[in-house]
């Protein structure tokens, strides 16, 4: 894998060479990866994998003409050959009136804070495999697991670089550490499957193995003797592990290409109240250690820490530069790399004021979600259909596991119903407290 300081080198030979074979204008972005993984399966080492990848793209303009082009071969020579036929291609592709780079006065200019997403340790696989077998351990000696689908440790780094004809240039890299485990809880056909993980750009911050391996263990545990739920509408507490999916549903509907397409259930929805009033959710791509943190977006403009939804109301699109030409607005530095679409970064929903038990203190009967099956949901419509798996909640008390049922409604419905717990925590790069729906409708196995 190349240093940051050879990949930017690299990407800016690369937007060099586009320009004199004949482009208007070319940026183009570079990313390394590289990582090992060990894991383990009844307390034997079943897999050592070392992966390293890299790849470099060229997007070129010739008028409102353009192509993009990719490699993983660094070869001065191949990519004299991608610049070739990058710019043949762009020549016969169709007229684009909202193609073109970033504009070029809203570029960065200053990079921000150092966002420390680099961890200068690199544990050897021999710590992995330590690792690896505590996490399995500690789940397999949970009282009532019975099988393993393994334990699992990995650290890794990426790079990326991003250079553009009309003159931006930056590099940066970040490292991750992580830890699994998967196991079996109960015998033959009444077997149940749970896990637990933890990741974390630095190794100090990675939750002990010990914890996440019983915590796996606890779940399928817990999962043990199912019982049917009959047809009924009711309130649904999402648990946080998948209650960040109902945000990334939202999302999906605020990028700028849905928009421009006129394809999102949430077209004419701008400004308006999507939510109680309680409820404010940011995109922060400047949180210092964040997984997600980026200093400058896929098209080399500045980021922002930003509401997404303000106290209730829907508050912008999410735009890259070409969908936002196509609106009529402004990009708002959540191009994706190398700027094909739009995306964010750490998002997270602010915390209620309600513990998780008083969320669900007067619920008489109702379903704890700790696992969703599925993608049946409608970005167009925003209809919402998903096998789910978890508990029966019976006079505000979390009961009897649960399976074989399937939840349902609106996306514009379910916001509009939806309260926020206090027990928010920063654990993925998406991140919701506990979170209460109510009025949905679930059909039973």
């Amino acid at each position: 894998m190349l240093s940051l300081e050879e990949a930017q080198s690299r990407t800016q030979d690369l937007v060099t060479a586009a320009r004199r074979a004949g482009a208007d204008a070319a940026d183009a972005v570079y990313s390394g990866n590289a990582s090992t993984t060990v894991s383990v399966r009844l307390g034997a080492l079943e897999d050592v994998e070392r992966s390293e990848g890299e790849e470099i793209g060229l997007r070129l303009f010739v008028g409102q003409r353009s192509a993009s082009i990719s490699a993983s071969d660094m070869n001065p020579q191949t990519l004299g050959t991608l610049v070739e036929r990058c710019i043949a291609m762009a020549r016969e592709a169709p007229e684009d009136p909202y193609a073109g780079l970033a504009p070029e006065d809203r570029l960065l200019r200053q990079p921000p804070a150092d966002l420390d997403l680099a961890d200068a340790s690199e544990p050897e696989p021999a710590a992995l495999r330590e690792r690896a077998h505590i996490v399995e351990e500690a789940a397999r000696a949970v009282s009532g697991v019975t099988n393993s689908e393994g334990g699992g440790a990995s650290n890794g780094r990426s790079q990326m670089a991003l250079v553009t004809s009309h003159g931006f240039a930056g590099a940066y890299a970040g490292t991750s550490h992580s830890t699994w485990a998967s196991v079996l809880a109960g015998t033959g056909a009444d077997m149940q499957r749970d896990h637990a993980s933890h990741g974390a750009r630095y190794l100090q911050d990675l939750e002990d193995a010990v914890a996440i391996g019983t915590r796996a263990g606890e779940r399928a545990v817990a999962s043990l003797n199912p019982v049917k739920v009959e047809s009924s509408v009711m309130p649904v507490i999402f648990d946080p592990r998948v209650g960040s999916s109902l945000i990334g549903h939202l999302i999906g509907g605020m990028v700028g290409p849905a928009i421009a397409r006129r394809s999102s259930f949430l077209l004419d929805s701008l400004g308006q109240t999507l939510f109680d009033s309680a409820v404010t959710i940011i995109d922060d791509p400047l949180r210092v250690r964040g997984l997600r943190s980026r200093p400058f977006d896929g098209e080399g403009l500045p980021v922002a820490r930003t509401a997404l939804i303000e106290r209730g109301v829907l508050t912008g699109w999410l735009l890259d530069s070409a969908s936002a030409r196509q609106l009529g607005l402004e990009p708002t530095g959540h191009a994706s790399r190398g700027g094909g679409s739009a995306g964010v970064s750490n998002v997270h929903m602010e915390p209620g004021s309600l513990s998780p038990t008083q969320l669900m203190a007067d619920i008489r009967r109702g379903l704890y979600v700790t696992s969703l099956i599925g993608m049946g949901v409608n970005g167009v419509t925003g209809d919402y259909s998903r096998g789910a798996v978890g508990f029966l909640i019976e006079d505000g008390v979390i009961g009897r596991p649960v399976s074989e049922i399937t939840i349902a409604g609106n996306l514009k419905d379910m916001f509009r119903a939806m309260t926020p717990a206090n027990d928010l925590a920063f654990r993925h790069g998406m991140n919701v407290p506990t979170l209460r729906v109510d009025g949905m409708t679930i059909a039973g196995g």
